[in-house]
């Protein structure tokens, strides 16, 4: 019955006026009732209207928290913000125009205490880490459970970040590779060449020193200056004296 009478009235209003007649006909009565208490005012930005109408369900069962209102594109999620101006955006990245990203980049700009909570089935190992520098302090997949969500908006409120347990390993292997420095890729026979070219020592004394062929000690100069993006074995020198790596 509660289902119903919600598509009603979604189906009522959905696709007939602007935003902000939207809102005032249906979104506004029910955030002005719950303003005077301890709630949590969330808007919906996202092109579908069967996930807009299921997340406004979603939210409207919960008693901590309030629907403020919705949008389908960009352009409506800038008016709705204007308008209702939610603490805690549910935006999907897939949005007809300008994307979910465009979004989230002018907000930063205007509205930068604007939590956002990104909802999209776009994959986490390619676009969570990026959303994140952008702003927003959750990154929720559409095939997670309702109280993920539900959990996200309630964190981020306060301005904290809402880390699912899939995305740590991400953030931890995002920092390692910053830490990682090119020589660390290095193999050892590699790197005994590369400190031997630092050390002004020729090609002939290297194969001799190692036991290498001439064509070998050429093989892993060549596999060096690639490595380490380099064009001649001055540049092979400069990069060992930079950091630090000759005894």
């Amino acid at each position: 019955m509660i289902c119903k009478l919600l598509h009603d009235r979604y189906t009522a209003y959905d696709g007939e006026g602007s935003v902000a007649q939207r809102l005032r006909t249906l979104h506004y009565p029910i955030h002005n009732k719950l303003r005077e208490y301890a709630v949590i005012n969330v808007g919906i930005v996202d092109s579908h209207p069967v996930v807009r109408l299921a997340l406004r369900h979603l939210l409207q069962t919960q008693s901590d928290i309030a629907f403020v209102g919705e949008a389908k594109n960009a352009i409506e999620a800038l008016e709705l913000i204007r308008i209702a101006s939610p603490q805690v955006l549910i935006m999907d990245l897939d949005l007809p125009g300008r994307s979910g990203l465009d979004v989230l980049q002018l907000m930063r700009r205007q509205t930068p205490d604007m939590r956002v909570a990104i909802f999209t089935n776009y994959p986490e190992e390619q676009y969570a880490l990026k959303l994140f520098s952008l702003g927003a302090l959750a990154y929720v997949p559409k095939s997670s459970e309702p109280e993920v969500l539900l959990g996200a908006v309630r964190k981020i409120v306060f301005g904290k970040r809402c880390i699912l347990p899939s995305q740590t390993e991400l953030i931890i292997t995002s920092a390692h590779r910053q830490n990682v420095k090119p020589h660390d890729n290095l193999t050892h026979r590699e790197l005994q060449v590369l400190l031997k070219l630092a050390r002004g020592a020729n090609t002939r004394h290297i194969a001799e020193n190692l036991a290498l062929s001439l064509k070998s000690v050429s093989s892993y100069r060549t596999r060096l200056l690639k490595k380490l993006n380099a064009t001649s074995n001055g540049d092979l020198t400069y990069y060992v004296l930079k950091n630090d790596l000759l005894d």
